[in-house]
């Protein structure tokens, strides 16, 4: 029994693990140079949520129980370190789980905005919901070049083996 309270959680790690991969490409700097993304709060949450969202998408496009698993796991991860930021941006415990609740109705919704253009390979609706949630805008230069991105990402990660994108995500250059 003592043997299970001390063995590595091996999925956690995996769900940490590619989240940090997430979060590193999310944070290169021809987002921002290249790009256009502003650097602001609300423009890195949303390519830290896009990227975890193609990462999520290629996990249950394995179809196995440990795809899955590992596309729950990156999730959790994911909304564990929202809760995280919160914390350590001073907001107290009463507000924090308003705020999560909030931040969850607006990963959901960029979910539900990005997921069925990116199955879709269709980049003119992607570009429409880049340009609104990433850009703040009505109209932005760079959206059509990020829905690229995310759409070559989506081909890239599909293309790899599961162990392989798991080691190292195939993201193409920005």
């Amino acid at each position: 029994m003592l043997k299970n309270l001390f063995k590595p959680r091996l999925r956690a790690r995996i769900g940490d693990d590619l989240y940090a991969k997430a979060v590193a490409q999310a944070r290169n700097v021809a987002f921002y140079t290249r790009l256009g993304v502003a650097d602001r709060i609300d423009a890195r949450f949303e390519l830290y949520t896009l990227h975890v969202l193609l990462l999520v998408l290629r996990l249950r496009d394995e179809n196995t129980a440990q795809g899955q698993e590992a596309a729950q796991d990156l999730f959790d991860v994911y909304v564990s370190a929202l809760d995280h930021v919160l914390r350590e941006e001073g907001v107290g415990d009463v507000a924090v789980g308003k705020k999560m609740r909030k931040l969850g109705e607006a990963l959901y919704g960029r979910m539900a905005a990005y997921e069925p253009p990116l199955r879709a390979a269709d980049a003119e609706t992607l570009t429409q919901a880049l340009t609104r949630n990433v850009y703040a805008q009505d109209e932005a230069e760079h959206a059509a070049a990020l829905a690229a991105y995310a759409l070559t990402a989506r081909a890239a990660l599909a293309a790899q083996t599961f162990k392989a994108m798991q080691a190292a995500p195939a993201w193409p250059e920005v």
